[in-house]
């Protein structure tokens, strides 16, 4: 039996980077992984090897529509399909062993195996138990289906699916038009599939500012996606090849049918505490499995800790490592805290879309009096030279103080530029202070000070 200060279930964004923190703090460390390879969903089945074939798919876009523009001619490439899982596949092993090297280099242990916890203080991995002072659940997510689909991972497949399909699919159909729905759909559409999106919801991306959810839209069209909304699915019928997708439109019940080769069930995910033994300890969860925490991420059980996906809060992953962060200055004495009014967001299609804070729906909601700064990266001379005029930069600035309420990009790098407001609002800045920040030219930065120029006397290309 071995004895830690602190054992971390998982190994995915939340448990490795609270696993590094408490090595660093002094604690004695071990980190619970059922995987043979460290760093959970996100680096295995999410967000490193979706980049990677959002990388490769849009190469390819800038191949056949833009390289003739620029005097650069010949023949587009063909897609190699296998060469190109190859390439994702290289780029998750390069990501999974680095963190098997920064847990050698903090000390941190990884104990090989699937976790659970017969009683406070104590972890079960395999046949061993381990005693911790702290208990930190990190378990993440898995991905949800909805009524009449099941996920074979062959023809009806999750998000993990979609990144191992056998060969590209003439016709996808998405269900959901959320975030890992639009990334997928991107990819394959780019690749020649004929995409599909049904949507349950009147508008794609819930949440997300009206305006933006628009343009967004509207451009992802021109892409080439279909989209079908307000629609709710009955069932989908699944062959060794194909698949049928019944829905029901909301509005009037009429009942259509889509044809498949291949169908993305991209509706969502849900907390993931399989095995854990929550029940037999008493541990607080909801209905829909989420793990009760105080603001400290202390459970009703006392020494047992959770951060993450697995409890409330948006299921990003940056998010869960800030969470990692907090909890383990926690548990070394220190002031652990997490600023949820500056989590950004971000959706990696092309053009990106970002977005912090607050919505002009949201701000209407509480009866905020706000003031709106837009600009158009068509403005922006960099933008216009990279074919990526598509979008604009919308920052939400107090009508009384100016200070930044929120900000919403979409367009080129949208997901690097929203950190520039992050660290404004981390600050309480205005509008103005951005407005009055020198940015080098040309960048797509420039779009952002426009906006914020937009939020006082005006910008100047616009």
């Amino acid at each position: 039996m071995s004895a830690y200060d602190v054992i971390i279930i998982g190994s995915g964004p939340g448990g490795y980077v609270c696993a590094i923190r408490c090595a660093q703090l002094g604690l004695k460390t071990a980190c619970v992984e059922g995987r043979e390879t460290l760093g959970g969903t996100c680096l295995n089945v999410g967000c490193i090897p979706s980049k990677a074939l959002l990388h490769a798919s849009h190469m390819l876009h800038e191949a056949e529509h833009n390289f003739t523009k620029m005097g650069l001619m010949g023949k587009s490439p063909s897609v190699d399909w296998k060469t190109m899982l190859a390439y994702k596949d290289d780029v998750i092993g390069q990501n999974t062993k680095g963190i098997e090297f920064l847990f050698k280099k903090n000390k941190v242990d990884w104990l090989k195996g699937w976790g659970s916890i017969p009683a406070a203080g104590k972890v079960k991995v395999g046949d061993d138990v381990h005693e911790a002072k702290a208990i930190v659940i990190a378990t993440g997510s898995d991905s949800s289906s909805i009524p009449g689909v099941e996920v074979d991972e062959k023809v009806v497949v999750s998000s993990t699916g979609a990144l191992e399909l056998s060969k590209v699919p003439k016709k996808l159909v998405v269900i959901g038009a959320g975030v890992i729905g639009l990334e997928m759909g991107s990819v394959y559409s780019r690749l020649g599939s004929e995409v599909t999106v049904v949507e349950f919801l009147d508008h794609i991306t819930p949440g997300m500012d009206s305006d933006t959810a628009k343009v967004f839209q509207r451009t992802l069209k021109k892409q080439g996606l279909t989209f079908i909304l307000g629609a709710a699915v009955q069932k989908v019928e699944a062959t060794r090849t194909k698949a049928k997708v019944t829905y029901k439109l909301r509005k009037n019940d009429t009942e259509a049918v889509l044809d498949a080769d291949t169908v993305l069930v991209a509706t969502g995910r849900k907390p993931f505490t399989d095995g854990l033994g929550l029940d037999a300890l008493g541990v607080a969860v909801s209905e829909r499995g989420v793990i009760g925490t105080d603001d400290h991420y202390a459970t009703n059980i006392k020494g047992i800790y959770a951060i993450g996906d697995c409890i409330d809060g948006p299921m990003l992953a940056h998010k869960a490592e800030d969470e990692g962060m907090a909890v383990a200055e926690i548990l070394a004495g220190q002031k652990g805290h997490v600023n949820y009014g500056v989590i950004p967001g971000v959706i990696y299609t092309h053009p990106e879309v970002a977005s912090v804070g607050e919505t002009e729906e949201s701000l209407k909601d509480k009866g905020r009096k706000y003031k709106v700064g837009k600009f158009s990266f068509m403005g922006n001379g960099r933008a216009k030279a990279n074919f990526a005029g598509d979008g604009f930069v919308k920052l939400l600035a107090d009508a009384e103080t100016d200070r930044i309420l929120g900000a919403h990009i979409i367009g080129p790098m949208a997901g690097d530029l929203i950190h520039e407001i992050c660290v404004a609002m981390e600050f309480g800045a205005a509008a103005e202070d951005i407005a009055r920040t020198c940015h080098a030219h040309p960048t797509y930065s420039e779009a952002v000070r426009e906006a914020a120029l937009a939020c006082g006397d005006g910008p100047i290309h616009s």
